[in-house]
């Protein structure tokens, strides 16, 4: 599996902890959208799309299955994330 393609938008909302929406193309074949990027102590990390079940709970929609593969698409967005945009440039 590789990551092809990976597409982040900047959110800046006050007082919000969401930092960013990522999406993800697997192998020119599969996209994954609605990643979101978190800011949480000082750090950034990825949370999955989810969806509310009826419960009131969320479940991801889709999700890495070992950390390995976390960590793949956890970098490519962080990554991403963190490149300086053209108007920063």
């Amino acid at each position: 599996m590789q990551i092809t393609s990976v597409r982040v938008h900047k959110t800046e909302k006050e007082n919000s902890r969401m930092k960013g929406i990522a999406t993800v193309v697997i192998d020119n074949s599969f996209a994954v959208h609605d990643i979101r990027i978190i800011e949480k102590d000082d750090h950034l990390f990825i949370a999955m799309p989810s969806r509310k079940t009826a419960t009131g709970e969320y479940k991801d929609i889709a999700h890495p299955i070992n950390h390995d593969v976390r960590k793949l698409f956890e970098d490519a967005i962080l990554d991403e994330y963190n490149k300086p945009s053209e108007e920063e440039e």
